[in-house]
């Protein structure tokens, strides 16, 4: 399948979702988007040291919080921002999975969650390198179509893995 096509098949997805198949992967898809792991490589420099706080409470809280804490800590961490324009491609990954959920939240926008989709899928490409005409070639990348289309599509979850520091996620990869 190329890139284009899984687009194109997430889309499909997304639209033809039931709202509590949307709800189950966005919060799956956020929850996967913010572990710990994916900050590994930022440097402290990067957010101010109350902008560093406010992302620690979303990533604890994004499974319980609502729209408004979120977005109270989303306008934190954005006003704490101290990198000129590049920023650790996990810590991007991070606050964009954030603000896709809280804005899905606040304005119940599937667009949103296709969106999360696609940084969930670019999220394992940045891992692993996925090949433009075959991009479903590799195991994770083939892995990460199926969580999504099984979630989506009100299929039975996958199974989650926990990982060193309590993390979970659904990338059997992420536990090695």
């Amino acid at each position: 399948m190329r890139y284009d096509e899984l687009e194109a098949a997430i889309l499909q997805l997304v639209s033809a979702a039931g709202e509590a198949d949307l709800h189950a992967f966005g919060l799956e898809t956020v929850t996967r988007l913010v572990r710990s792991d994916l900050l590994d490589t930022a440097a402290d420099d990067e957010l101010d040291e109350d902008a560093w706080a406010a992302l620690a409470s979303a990533r604890e809280n994004v499974r319980t919080a609502g729209a408004a804490e979120l977005r109270a800590q989303l306008t934190r961490i954005d006003a704490g921002i101290l990198a000129d324009g590049d920023l650790d491609q996990g810590l991007l990954i991070v606050i964009t999975a954030l603000e896709h959920w809280t804005t899905y939240l606040e304005e119940d926008r599937r667009g949103e969650l296709y969106e999360l989709a696609i940084r969930s899928v670019e999220e394992v490409d940045f891992q692993v390198s996925g090949d433009l005409d075959d991009f479903l070639a590799t195991p994770e990348m083939a892995a990460e179509y199926a969580r999504i289309r099984s979630l989506l599509s009100g299929g039975p979850r996958p199974p989650q893995i926990a990982v060193p520091d309590g993390d979970l996620s659904n990338d059997a990869a992420s536990a090695e």
